[in-house]
């Protein structure tokens, strides 16, 4: 492509597209995030407005760099294309951009009772009581006054909230989830064990489930982190807390995003001088397997009644 002598207005306009209206008209799929949307093709990348950011590579940017990251294009052929999105218009543009106040963390006021919690992760997700329990009892669990979502906290090691991530209780039509406004990714939903191992996934109630297949009595020895997506601030935050952590298991979901994730922080943590290995669910992720398993094992008995 020839060389293009782009103005400073046109330069400002390709950069102040909405990347939401952008990526509807092209087809993409978009999921709400709270204020955000991510991507469905690519849930680790979200956007708002003209700006987008990758949880997964911890990077971000404008309109421009994103069509260059996402679409593998120049800049020339990304500032054309944002100035007339193929079609002779010009991108819809946000408005212009206020300054940001960072939001102080404040948990959501909490119900008076988790009945909808318990009755969502132990009736729909099949999660163990006992562990679920042993959650809510060290206040890491609870339901949210207002919409009755369930809320997973994230806490120092004297116990003090840094970070929540909400999760709607609906078992049915579109899911709700959102990480509190404010909240700090280096305290993201963890459980701090006494010896040298950490687990790591990618959504708390992974966490949860996979715990709830090995309740053996041993667990609770054992450190946990969900990373609420695929950064690494929260595994770097419980290496940085926990320094006697050796070994670090990464139990993240069974497709293509978990397996990029899983060696980009594998990395990260040899590069530490820790020990790394991968624990893969048989199906997506770990809530699936416990759910297939809770299946199997209620047509197992449903058998043996009819063979007896």
């Amino acid at each position: 492509m020839p060389y293009i002598h782009f103005t400073e207005e046109q330069k400002l306009r390709a950069n102040a597209a909405d990347l939401v209206e952008f990526l509807r008209f092209k087809g993409e799929p978009l999921i709400r995030s709270g204020p955000e949307f991510r991507m469905s093709s690519n849930h680790s990348v979200t956007v708002q407005g003209n700006e987008w950011y990758d949880h997964a590579t911890e990077k971000g940017g404008g309109p421009v760099s994103f069509l260059k990251e996402f679409y593998g294009m120049n800049y020339q052929e990304a500032v054309l294309t944002l100035l007339s999105e193929d079609t002779g218009q010009l991108c819809p543009q946000v408005a212009a951009p206020k300054k940001k106040v960072k939001k102080e963390f404040a948990l959501p006021p909490a119900n008076d009772t988790n009945k909808r919690v318990f009755a969502y992760l132990l009736k729909h997700r099949r999660l163990d009581r006992d562990v679920l329990t042993a959650f809510v009892r060290m206040g890491l669990v609870y339901e949210d006054q207002k919409y009755h979502n369930a809320v997973f906290v994230g806490q120092d090691k004297d116990g003090v909230a840094h970070h929540a991530h909400k999760r709607s209780t609906n078992s049915q039509g579109k899911s709700f989830r959102m990480t509190v406004e404010g909240s700090d990714f280096r305290y993201a939903f963890n459980w701090p064990g006494h010896n040298s191992h950490l687990l790591v996934f990618e959504a708390p109630i992974d966490m949860l489930s996979f715990i709830s297949m090995h309740t053996d009595g041993c667990w609770p020895k054992y450190s946990y982190v969900a990373l609420c997506g695929t950064s690494s601030q929260p595994m770097l935050g419980m290496l940085e807390r926990y320094p006697q952590i050796d070994t670090v298991h990464f139990c993240l979901d069974n497709d293509q995003a978990g397996q990029l994730a899983t060696k980009r922080l594998a990395k990260l943590a040899r590069d530490k001088g820790l020990t790394v290995d991968a624990l893969v669910p048989v199906l997506k992720d770990w809530n699936e397997d416990l759910c297939a398993n809770f299946q199997q094992s209620i047509e197992e008995q449903q058998n043996e009644q009819k063979l007896s």
